[in-house]
């Protein structure tokens, strides 16, 4: 039987190290394009099997890699925009295709797989966010190696480059709770997005190790971003809170702004938090203290985990978790003597 051709063998051969062949053949910075070269070659040469071997010998161009997601989430420039062009941009710097499609909601109903994915000319696939869970397992069926981004469940399995929610949204919580409120609400639905879930988690578990008890008419856990909803939420609660976390910039958004509407002052009367920091935390008047998110990091990690993966197929799946960034702005500050 023929013994199986190794990274070390090739290692062996032109006397570097196995990290330096495992660079080389994945797309990986850190080795001179002469050493990358050297190495393909010794690996044509020995018979290693992986991914880029089999597409030159095939005619096949190099590293070609999808990107899809649904027409919501490319609509959302200010946020899946900057992951779009970090991945665009990694893909580029390893001399990777890349291929891009939205897909839109007959696509999603009907569980249509764009072309390049059934017909298998793509090496790895890339999910923006979420797009139905059903449809996205159709994909990993496929067994093309799939990278999801800002989206996981139990049944996708697949590697995940996701934030930390639980621990932002810990830290959002406690910024207020150091500020001194007790009476804070909470507002998102948990329902949309297991993102929002694990926000939710989080805010809990701030309020709890504080000593604080969650307020049940200051859970708003089914809210719909619309303005109209909103203001009617404010407006009918009785006993109002000091300070309101928002699962995203657009709640926080549309709380501060609903709040302002019915005669409170930001932050004089009640505190604002939101999370993401895309532009309608940067926009709203006063600025919205929020979490930050790296999305360039987001795009980068993501190529880097699909590369991973085409060459290590048979490895456990990873969830690979980033953290974000309290950024405080004019929104929050200390409650009122006198409750509102």
């Amino acid at each position: 039987m023929k013994k199986k051709v190794t990274m070390q063998d090739i290692a062996d051969r032109l006397n570097i190290s196995k990290n330096s062949v495992s660079q080389a053949l994945t797309g990986k910075p850190g080795v001179s394009e002469e050493t990358r070269d050297l190495v393909k070659n010794a690996a044509m040469e020995l018979g290693y099997d992986y991914p880029k071997a089999r597409q030159v010998a095939n005619g096949r161009k190099q590293g070609s890699i999808a990107l899809i997601a649904s027409d919501l989430a490319f609509s959302l420039k200010s946020f899946f925009g900057e992951i779009f062009l970090s991945i665009e941009k990694e893909a580029v710097q390893r001399g990777m295709t890349l291929q891009i499609q939205s897909i839109n909601k007959e696509a999603t109903k009907q569980l249509i797989l764009p072309s390049f994915i059934e017909n298998q000319s793509v090496d790895g696939i890339i999910i923006l966010s979420h797009i139905s869970n059903d449809y996205i397992n159709k994909v990993i069926a496929t067994g093309i190696p799939t990278v999801m981004i800002d989206h996981h469940h139990p049944t996708n399995h697949s590697d995940v480059i996701i934030t930390n929610n639980r621990f932002g949204a810990y830290k959002a919580v406690e910024h207020l709770i150091n500020l001194g409120h007790k009476n804070i609400a909470y507002i998102g639905n948990v329902d949309y997005s297991p993102s929002y879930q694990e926000r939710y988690e989080g805010y809990v578990h701030a309020l709890r190790d504080h000593g604080l008890t969650p307020a049940e008419p200051h859970m708003f856990t089914d809210a719909v971003e619309e303005e109209n909803v909103i203001f009617d939420y404010i407006q009918n609660l009785t006993d109002k809170p000091t300070a309101w976390f928002c699962v995203n910039d657009g709640l926080g958004f549309l709380v501060s702004s609903c709040l302002q509407q019915q005669g409170y002052k930001v932050p004089q009367d009640a505190s604002v938090c939101s999370y993401d920091n895309g532009q309608l935390s940067q926009l709203a008047n006063p600025k919205i203290t929020t979490m930050n998110i790296d999305l360039e990091l987001y795009g980068k990690k993501a190529v880097e985990q699909l590369c991973w993966r085409m060459e290590n197929r048979g490895e456990p799946f990873q969830e690979i978790l980033i953290s974000s960034q309290l950024v405080v702005r004019a929104s929050t500050s200390s409650p009122p003597v006198r409750v509102y």
